[in-house]
């Protein structure tokens, strides 16, 4: 009786083995893609964020945009389009 116990109760492990691995398997592959993606790039700004005041007025609003846009997203202001 205890021999056909350890029998069935190794059986689990040639289901558990492979369902564990294609878990692993699947957790590598969204963690590199998203780490190729950039979402850990800037882990600090989003933490910071909820500190600022969010009752700035319109026009400071989009000062501050245009001083945190980097040069190649900002319109030039030369061409007519």
């Amino acid at each position: 009786m205890a021999i056909k116990q350890v029998g069935q109760t190794l059986e689990i492990i040639f289901i558990t083995i492979p369902i564990t691995l294609i878990f692993i398997g699947t957790g590598a592959i969204i963690f590199f893609w998203a780490s190729k993606k950039g979402q850990f790039d800037d882990l600090d700004s989003p933490a910071h964020r909820i500190l600022f005041d969010d009752d700035m007025p319109p026009q400071t609003k989009k000062i501050i945009q245009e001083e945190s846009t980097p040069d190649k997203l900002k319109a030039d202001p030369t061409k007519n389009e």
